[in-house]
């Protein structure tokens, strides 16, 4: 397993207004138990170089099932807590990091969400957050299996301080990444599962990455926040058969002003580490002060579907 960094691990704590963190990109097998275990090794060794708040991808203890409609696949969930963040707060509380645990969350019998828990550096969870908008889409099939996310955007206070996190299709949307930042985080977390249908990957592959990339960088510059995408690896094949997908790594983290601080390969299994500097944020926003110059007297219309005549008299 390579790491990747910006620079190195760091062997001492930060600085003042300073944190470390980890994206674990990772290739998922075909047991759950032994990808849970891959991924406490990951957190452990991350903390090792010095990472005080640890990303996994999204759903990283199985293959991603979504590709197809199945039953059986209910049977994957799990409760929170549960057994994959009773087996992450160990982790998380003997190496001193804050984790972000995305899990397929049990809430009730029929009902599911596509969570991530943040577990603070104790062990204790500081809190959940579900997907809020969940996709239907060839290859990708969760609406058959999630219930949308019903918390809202939030931020949670750890250790090292507020940080917020979304999970993977609502990294396209502008507001999820907006509410969030009002919340009070310093740092989007996007625990990822994205990749190629290869039929369509040599007309279309580069721009579809790419649109991938620009879009969230433009929401840390647009909120004046660091952006951090963790995606899996691997070419996954349904039981069943099929194309399969093949998910293109490219993990990333950015700066408040969109700029890339550390970057992956789009098919191996790499540690990202980089720094995050607050102090950065204010001197960001203190120049490009898009939070203050908001006209929230004018954005009534955001809440409807579209702009017709009657929405628009209302939000006028």
């Amino acid at each position: 397993m390579a790491s990747a960094a910006l620079g190195h691990p760091w062997p001492s704590p930060r600085g003042p207004g300073k944190f470390a963190v980890a994206l674990v990109q990772m290739a998922m097998g075909t047991n759950p138990r032994e990808n849970l275990e891959k991924g406490v090794d990951r957190v452990r060794e991350a903390a090792r170089g010095g990472a005080q708040v640890v990303c996994l991808p999204e759903l990283f203890r199985t293959r991603y099932f979504c590709q197809t409609e199945e039953t059986a696949f209910f049977d994957l969930a799990e409760p929170l807590p549960g057994p994959t963040t009773d087996a992450l707060s160990a982790a998380a509380r003997d190496a001193g990091v804050v984790v972000i645990a995305p899990v397929f969350e049990r809430r009730a019998p029929g009902v599911c969400h596509n969570s991530a828990a943040v577990i603070d550096a104790d062990g204790a969870i500081a809190g959940i957050y579900r997907k809020m908008h969940i996709p239907d889409d060839p290859g990708y099939y969760e609406k058959f299996y999630f219930t949308p996310g019903d918390l809202g955007f939030r931020a949670f206070e750890t250790r090292v301080g507020s940080i917020g996190t979304l999970i993977c299709w609502d990294q396209w949307y502008p507001e999820g990444a907006r509410l969030t930042t009002l919340a009070g985080a310093s740092i989007l977390f996007y625990p990822t599962a994205i990749g190629w249908h290869p039929r369509e990957k040599q007309e279309h592959g580069e721009r579809q990455r790419d649109a991938w990339h620009t879009v969230q960088r433009g929401h840390a510059i647009a909120n004046g926040v660091y952006v951090a995408a963790v995606n899996r690896v691997g070419h996954e094949i349904p039981a069943g058969g099929g194309e399969g997908i093949e998910f293109w790594g490219s993990s990333f983290l950015c700066g408040p002003q969109g700029e890339i601080l550390t970057g992956a390969s789009a098919d191996r299994e790499e540690i990202l580490f980089a720094e995050i500097d607050l102090a950065r944020i204010e001197e960001v926003r203190r120049n490009w002060p898009f939070l203050r110059d908001r006209r929230i007297d004018a954005y009534g219309g955001i809440t409807s579907r579209v702009l017709d005549d009657e929405a628009w008299g209302k939000g006028r």
